[in-house]
């Protein structure tokens, strides 16, 4: 284990997350990071032993580890997501439609860089990376002004490490990448053991395969390849809350902290690589060049940049609703 794994900030007065600071804190913070890390996760039900909240706390503990590393801010992280057709029903699932949680996603980029955080970094933690693009380009269309704003899907970062040794002969897990898995309990439990319950956990206990062969469809974070990705998909396999009730596709029982340590390595050196080579290129306060990113004139760029505290205006003057 590279890194001292955070025991949990959320409530925390320890200059860590936006919302539990002052304007004074922010105030000095920007001066000299003005990176703020947005967790995006969901609500959904991960069986009896893994908590509702998993892919929230999953993204909000991997964000503090970094934020402790680098000094950047975190955001409160998004608790409500969108989720794929196969997932409807399931108790304890709250599905969000897509053009309300881009709205919202949107409408919440909009205002971090109000408030002086131009650069952001949308680490997501469930299986929703079809549609949170949108709401990043949906905020450059309509505001067109620089910003630097990028999507991390921490699955994708560190795909060799969840394969299954059938596939990678050096990994950690004896089975497939899923959801509320042996995999992602493993990652649970390294981030957070005191809300995980493995006692309770059980695995599925269904034959886990969709209505055609093996291959044409993705797995858990469509880290396998396969020609179509899990969400790409409606009818190529059946509802979870009729196939697999236990709320997991895969064998919880089987998840130890200590088989994610290697992956969480590698993600957290990846991570404070973007965060270190962003804040390089653009120094505090320094975005890139608006003639190069933007056809807006160069005033109202300048007048959105200042914000209303130092003689500019506020980006909603310029566009509203975003």
């Amino acid at each position: 284990m590279k890194y001292e794994y955070s025991k949990g900030s959320l409530d925390k007065g320890d200059g860590l997350y936006f919302q539990n600071m002052t304007g004074a804190d922010v105030t000095e913070r920007l001066k000299k990071n003005d990176i703020i890390i947005i967790p995006v996760g969901s609500t959904e039900y991960h069986g009896k032993g893994q908590v509702y909240g998993e892919d929230g706390f999953l993204v909000s503990r991997m964000a503090e580890i970094v934020a402790r590393e680098t000094g950047c801010t975190i955001s409160q992280p998004i608790w409500f997501g969108s989720h794929p057709y196969n997932q409807l029903g399931m108790p304890g699932t709250i599905v969000v439609p897509e053009n309300t949680f881009v709205d919202y996603l949107r409408a919440v980029i909009a205002g971090y860089w109000n408030a002086g955080f131009r650069k952001q970094i949308l680490l997501n933690g469930h299986g929703q990376e079809y549609v949170i693009p949108n709401a990043i380009q949906e905020f450059g269309k309509i505001t067109q002004v620089p910003a630097v704003l990028a999507f991390v899907n921490w699955p994708t970062v560190i795909v060799p490490f969840l394969k299954d040794k059938e596939h990678n002969p050096e990994s950690t897990f004896d089975t497939p990448f899923r959801h509320a898995d042996e995999v992602e309990a493993s990652y649970a439990i390294a981030l957070f053991p005191e809300l995980n319950k493995k006692h309770q956990m059980e695995d599925t206990k269904r034959e886990i395969k969709g209505f055609l062969s093996e291959g044409h469809v993705d797995k858990g974070g469509d880290i396998y390849q396969a020609p179509i990705p899990g969400h790409a998909q409606m009818g190529l396999g059946g509802l979870e809350v009729h196939f697999y009730p236990e709320g997991v596709i895969g064998k919880p029982t089987l998840a130890e902290g200590i088989k994610a340590e290697p992956g969480l390595d590698f993600l957290f050196d990846y991570m404070i690589r973007l965060h270190n080579e962003i804040l390089e290129k653009f120094p505090p306060g320094v975005l890139p060049d608006a003639k190069d990113v933007t056809e807006l004139d160069q005033a109202t760029v300048d007048a959105l940049l200042k914000g209303p505290f130092n003689g500019g205006r506020s980006l909603y003057s310029h566009r509203y609703p975003i």
